[in-house]
């Protein structure tokens, strides 16, 4: 192996200690949800925000409270409503009669994590106020610009079975989101820990694990993670094939309004890497690109009327273009 190689699975090794402690501590609350847990941490790690979707109730909330508390971070819940103004989320500036001047009263944005709960919820304003947070770590009010602490983490939820009364969030404001995870419910077994832990008692104590500090150095150990070329072009070739997918011989094209964005390549690439990390390797495989694929690609993927009428998805999309590009 080569030296550098084996000089970065060692480091990652001694530095993703703290992932199984990360879950464990999760885990005194929140029953099952790996796969949330997991994604959550790959956007922690690669500096990337997450959209949620799942029916009420699947403890969206409870996990990312909790895996606030375990990072020893300050986390923030705004609840979006259609009444909702773009100050009660950044703040605004009052007015000191003491000293006849405007001074700034920070809103609930000012936190390392976020939960948007309901995002298409909040008009168009709010959003685009959130937008700008989430692109540019920073926020302006009046004409003032606040650089946010870091990390800064959006996690936004949506309630996919109740759409009266929502702002559908805009195609530029999706692309933002690194990945979309669809959240589904536990199984018989969980569901019954679910019961019989929520019912007899509330009272978790959550050890802090790691500090916002350590997240941030072990940010700079993921993009280190080695990627070798073939890995790049496998990555290249998957965002391409949603664009021309006729190229890869590939019979989607009808079902395919627009692929996805440069935006795309970054994220996978980045997201494969916290994978890697994740499972304690220094190094990228196929297996990690597949395995984040489906969470990076599913909202950049915009299908055509008649994808919708033959009832397929971007899903169904994203899926095939997997199984007909070539792995290296």
């Amino acid at each position: 192996m080569n030296p550098e190689i084996a000089s970065i699975n060692e480091r990652v090794k001694e530095e993703s200690q703290f992932v199984e402690s990360l879950v464990s501590e999760v885990g005194k609350v929140i029953v099952g949800q790996r796969y949330m847990i997991e994604r959550l941490l790959i956007g922690l790690l690669s500096n990337g925000h997450v959209l949620l979707e799942g029916v009420p109730g699947l403890a969206k909330t409870m996990t990312v409270k909790t895996l606030a508390a375990a990072i020893d971070a300050k986390f923030q819940r705004i609840q979006f409503t259609p009444d909702l103004l773009p100050a009660d989320l950044i703040g605004t500036m009052i007015y000191n009669q003491k000293d006849q001047t405007f001074v700034p009263k920070k809103g609930p944005i000012f936190a390392n994590f976020i939960l948007a709960d309901e995002i298409n919820r909040a008009p168009a304003k709010v959003q685009s106020a959130l937008l700008e947070a989430m692109q540019e770590h920073q926020v302006t009010i009046s004409d003032h610009t606040f650089v946010l602490d870091e990390p800064f983490l959006v996690m936004a939820t949506q309630n996919p079975i109740e759409q009266e009364g929502t702002y559908p969030l805009p195609e530029a404001q999706i692309d933002r989101f690194m990945l979309k995870l669809k959240i589904t419910y536990p199984n018989k077994k969980e569901e019954r820990e679910i019961l019989e832990r929520m019912t007899t008692s509330n009272d978790f104590h959550i050890d802090r694990v790691v500090s916002p500090a350590d997240i941030m150095k072990v940010r700079r150990v993921v993009n280190q993670i080695y990627m070798d070329e073939k890995i790049k072009n496998y990555i290249i070739d998957i965002v391409f094939a949603s664009r021309n997918p006729e190229h890869y011989k590939i019979d989607v094209a009808d079902y395919i309004q627009y692929g996805a964005s440069p935006r795309a390549s970054i994220y996978l690439t980045l997201a494969a890497k916290a994978h890697a990390f994740l499972r304690h390797r220094g190094h990228v495989t196929p297996d990690d690109v597949k395995a984040i694929g489906m969470d990076v690609l599913r909202h950049r993927i915009i299908i055509t009327y008649e994808a919708e009428a033959e009832e397929l998805t971007s899903e169904d999309i994203v899926k095939k273009i997997f199984d007909e590009v070539e792995v290296p």
